[in-house]
C-alpha cells in the first residue's frame, strides 16, 4: 500500500452487499478512504462483491457462509470450498446458538469445522468470526483445527467471560468492536481485558440500531471515541493504532 493509499479509518466487518444501494456503499468506503472488510453471508454472494472490490484501493471482499443461514444454504459449502483458495479474506462464518437459530446448531458446527479446517490447510487467511452464545465452542474449534497457527481469527462482536477473552488472546485472536456493543457491560469488559493492539473497529452495517452510531459503513467515529476513553488515550492516537493494525492484516 503506497502513501496515496493510507486509510483514514477502518471498518473491519460490514455487509456492503446488504445495504440499500450496494454500489453506493462501496463508493462511500472508497471515497472516505475507509479500509473495509466487506463480509458476505453466502458463497454465491462472493463473486459480485469481489468484482466490485477488485478495482478499489480500500475495500476487501470476504467469502462467507453465515451460521444463521446454514439451515437454508448448507448446500453452498461445496462452492465455499471451491472459492476459498482464491481469496485471503473469509467471513462471515461462525456459530449462533441464539433461540431463532438453535435448531440448526449441529449443522452449523459441521459447516464451521469444515470451513476452519480448510482455512487451516490453505493458510494465510484473515477470518471474521460470528459467535452468538458460542464463545467456548468457537474457541474450541479454533484451537482444535489449529487455525491460529496459520491464519488470523478476528472475533466479531465477541461477548464472553474474562477467562474466555484471555483464552482468545492466547490463541492470537483479534477483536472487531462497534459503537453499539461498547454501550453494554460486555463490550466494556472486553476492552478492559484486551490490549489496543488487538482491537479493530467495525460497524456491522446495515445491522445497527438507529439509537446508536455506525448507521452506515465506515461510520466509526463514535466507536473510536469510546475506545479512546476506555484506554485513556487521545482519539487520534487510538485511530492511528487501529489503522496500523488493520493495514498489517489487510494489505500484506
Amino acid at each position: 500500500m503506497s502513501n496515496m493509499d493510507v486509510p483514514n479509518s477502518v471498518d473491519f466487518h460490514c455487509h456492503l452487499d446488504l445495504c440499500q444501494d450496494m454500489r453506493a456503499a462501496y463508493a462511500r468506503c472508497e471515497s472516505a478512504r475507509c479500509l473495509t472488510l466487506a463480509v458476505t453471508t453466502t458463497p454465491k454472494a462472493f463473486a459480485r462483491n469481489e468484482s466490485m472490490a477488485r478495482d478499489g484501493r480500500f475495500v476487501r471482499a470476504a467469502l462467507g457462509i453465515h451460521p444463521q443461514l446454514v439451515a437454508q444454504r448448507a448446500s453452498e459449502l461445496s462452492l465455499f470450498e471451491e472459492l476459498a483458495p482464491s481469496t485471503r479474506f473469509i467471513g462471515e462464518v461462525g456459530l449462533d446458538a441464539g433461540r431463532r437459530f438453535y435448531s440448526s446448531f449441529e449443522r452449523q458446527k459441521l459447516v464451521f469445522e469444515r470451513v476452519m479446517a480448510l482455512c487451516a490447510r490453505l493458510g494465510d487467511k484473515v477470518i471474521s468470526i460470528h459467535s452468538v452464545r458460542t464463545a467456548k465452542q468457537v474457541l474450541d474449534v479454533v484451537e482444535q483445527v489449529g487455525i491460529h497457527r496459520s491464519c488470523v481469527p478476528v472475533l466479531h462482536w465477541f461477548s464472553a467471560s474474562r477467562p474466555e477473552i484471555r483464552r482468545a488472546l492466547d490463541l492470537g485472536c483479534y477483536f472487531s468492536v462497534n459503537e453499539q456493543m461498547m454501550t453494554a457491560p460486555t463490550g466494556q469488559k472486553l476492552l478492559e481485558t484486551i490490549p489496543l493492539s488487538r482491537v479493530l473497529t467495525e460497524t456491522d452495517a446495515p445491522f445497527q440500531s438507529g439509537e446508536f452510531g455506525g448507521k452506515f459503513p465506515g461510520d466509526v467515529s463514535g466507536a473510536i471515541q469510546l475506545i479512546a476513553r476506555a484506554y485513556g488515550m487521545d482519539q487520534s492516537a487510538t485511530a492511528a493504532r487501529i489503522r496500523r493494525t488493520a493495514m498489517e492484516l489487510l494489505t500484506v
